[in-house]
């Protein structure tokens, strides 16, 4: 016989998933489901735990528990499968620039036309040559930042870069701090390699570093991953003081700190990175996949150099190493200024988005930077997102709810606007359609 908890389990699924229990709807507090069910608080609870992890609801401390919008596509967020061509684009960013297809035919020809063509049929070294480590670094090298190509490794993508970092020197179980709105990427990581994610509180300038002291006073944390320049997806960028705080932290907690700067290219004139500060254990990671272009997996990893031997083994046991062709057009690209060119031109063009944002968003709460190719949209407090974000994709148009970013029990009612991958215009057409689904919304 069924246990009672699954029939009442299996009957508000089914009232749901049949909209006669309309999305956004707020469920009965557990005591009055236990009251009205005639089941002890204990199963009411296990009653929303079951259909939360179903997909169809979700708890909010404080505020009660929702019904889901379930019509939206699977995976807003890290996992979202490619929209169709006719769908606008505002989850993930590719900004790309006229001509980057020529230039890459032009990169193409000159790998041919290389002396050592047949190089690239053989295995590479497993963090790559060192003469393109040596170009990686110095591109990479700032007035308080100069790695060593000793110290560089080659990977694809910047992704790739965190997947190895984790591999190679974290293990299932550790505790990681991260902070309450992040990178999906690491949380999907996190999630396959079994880390514990302990959740930092945000401010409006950065983690909450307080609290970040506090937590590793009560937990063992083991490493603490951080966005110290272009925070995806609230776009602050620390100052010099508070990335020596978080240097600090680490040495007196012993703390592996991992440093995401794949958006850090955005910003002209930085404060130094965190690595700077605590260079002796810190693993820093960056991209030229959104300063260049998507399609070419390229990233770099510059660590101490007693974390280099387990990094190799994590880029030997997942790709063995970066494909040597894309490597060589990206240094080329690095030598020859393009990439300098590219970097500039697509900050200009993330001004002149977050113009566009600021004129067609109005007076709308928005959290962002300047030089920012996403936003950060907070929506009133009876508002809901998922119901937004199925709106505006009945319209063709894909955004993310606060979800993917979520770390923390409570995921706040917010949604994700990307800006890089439409044209301009597109991005006019469509910040219009947001503005006035978040209207209707908060009309409500």
């Amino acid at each position: 016989m069924k246990a009672r908890y699954k029939e009442i389990v299996d009957r508000y699924a089914g009232m749901i998933r049949s909209a006669q229990i309309p999305a956004g709807t707020r469920l009965p507090t557990h005591r009055t489901l236990a009251t009205r069910e005639h089941i002890s608080l204990a199963t009411a609870t296990r009653v929303y735990a079951e259909l939360e992890k179903m997909g169809l609801v979700s708890g909010e401390t404080g505020r009660g528990t929702f019904v889901r919008e379930i019509l939206l596509p699977s995976g807003q967020g890290i996992d979202q499968h490619a929209v169709a061509s006719d769908v606008l684009d505002l989850n993930f960013n590719y900004p790309a620039l006229p001509g980057q297809g020529e230039l890459l035919r032009e990169a193409l020809r000159q790998v041919a036309a290389g002396g050592d063509i047949e190089a690239h049929l053989r295995y590479q070294p497993h963090a790559g040559r060192q003469t393109e480590r040596e170009i990686v670094a110095a591109h990479l090298a700032g007035p308080h930042f100069q790695p060593s190509g000793d110290n560089v490794l080659i990977v694809n993508g910047a992704q790739h870069g965190l997947t190895v970092t984790v591999m190679g020197l974290l293990r299932p179980g550790d505790v990681v701090a991260v902070d309450a709105l992040t990178y999906p990427g690491f949380k999907a990581l996190a999630a396959l390699y079994h880390l514990e994610l302990l959740a930092i509180p945000c401010t409006e300038t950065g983690p909450d570093l307080t609290a970040l002291r506090q937590l590793c006073q009560r937990r063992h944390v083991r490493a603490v991953y951080t966005m110290p320049t272009l925070h995806n997806p609230l776009g602050w960028v620390l100052s010099r003081e508070q990335r020596r705080t978080l240097a600090e932290i680490a040495r007196q907690h012993d703390l592996l700190i991992v440093e995401d700067t794949a958006y850090g290219w955005l910003i002209r004139r930085p404060p130094p990175p965190v690595a700077s500060f605590a260079p002796e254990r810190t693993v820093y990671v960056t991209g030229f996949s959104k300063n260049v272009a998507t399609g070419l997996r390229v990233g770099a990893v510059v660590c101490p150099p007693d974390l280099r031997p387990a990094l190799e083994r994590a880029i030997r046991a997942t790709t063995w190493n970066t494909p040597s062709i894309m490597t060589a057009m990206v240094c080329h690209w690095i030598q020859d200024g393009t990439v300098a060119r590219f970097e500039t031109l697509k900050r200009r063009d993330a001004r002149q988005r977050q113009a566009v944002l600021k004129a067609v968003l109005g007076d709308l709460p928005c959290i962002t930077h300047p030089e920012s190719y996403f936003a950060w949209l907070p929506l009133a407090d009876e508002a809901r997102a998922d119901r937004v974000v199925k709106a505006l994709m009945d319209n063709n148009i894909s955004v993310s709810t606060a979800e993917p970013f979520s770390t923390s029990g409570t995921v706040p009612q917010a949604i994700r606007i990307a800006l890089g991958s439409v044209t301009v215009d597109n991005l006019r057409l469509a910040l219009m359609q947001v503005r006035e689904a978040v209207e209707l919304e908060q009309s409500r």
